[in-house]
């Protein structure tokens, strides 16, 4: 048994430098996600296939070699990270984009690599129910035919706040508004709202699999 853990440990040291942050992949089977690179580690979760909006889940990939690949666990409670095998995942794929939300000055930003394409005032959440900062990612893109809570498109994110404008509770969404008036602001319960022509636009512009930093 320490034969075994020592030789998973030093395994772990071969990893190359971590991926980019814009590496992603959906779960191809449901197994533990462990804490540490090896079979024997503890169970921190369980793989998902689908989203709460039954779409395929979506696993941010920090690091990865042919056996184990470290990842983003989107769920309760947010910023937890795990090892799965590699054989669980799909193909791992890349994306040049980010999303930054700076609560303070109610602004979303989405930069390509590095560059800035696309900026936009926005609503996040009240201080009762605040939208939480942290590492997040676009796990699912929605489009509404008659939801005018949420405007005509929406990105599911892995953030979760005590409750939400999202269905079913706690995602925290980014989506349109039948409320434009309010931006920006602090209207909503943890989603972050955009003027509906804006949203079109960011979604639009948005690959599933880009990262969210929210400050």
């Amino acid at each position: 048994m320490l034969r075994a853990l020592v030789a998973a440990l030093l395994g772990s040291l071969a990893f190359a430098a971590p991926a980019s942050a814009g590496e992603w992949a959906h779960p191809v089977n449901i197994v533990p996600i462990r804490a540490q690179p090896h079979t024997g580690a503890e169970r921190v979760a369980t793989t998902r296939l689908l989203t709460e909006d039954k779409l395929p889940e979506v696993y941010l990939v920090l690091s990865h070699d042919e056996r184990w690949a470290k990842v983003r666990i989107p769920g309760r409670p947010n910023g937890r990270t795990g090892w799965v095998r590699r054989s669980a995942l799909g193909p791992i794929r890349r994306v040049d984009t980010r999303i930054t939300v700076n609560r303070a000055t109610a602004t979303l930003t989405l930069t390509k690599r590095g560059r800035t394409i696309f900026t936009a005032r926005v609503g996040v959440g009240k201080a009762a129910t605040p939208t939480p900062a942290g590492h997040y990612w676009v796990r699912e893109k929605l489009r509404f035919t008659n939801a005018p809570l949420y405007g005509t498109h929406a990105l599911g994110t892995a953030a979760y706040a005590r409750v939400s404008d999202w269905p079913g509770g706690g995602v925290v969404g980014i989506h349109g508004t039948n409320q434009p008036q309010l931006i920006p602001g602090r209207p909503s319960n943890g989603c972050i709202r955009v003027r509906n022509a804006d949203m079109a636009r960011l979604y639009r512009l948005t690959p599933i699999g880009t990262p969210i930093t929210i400050t």
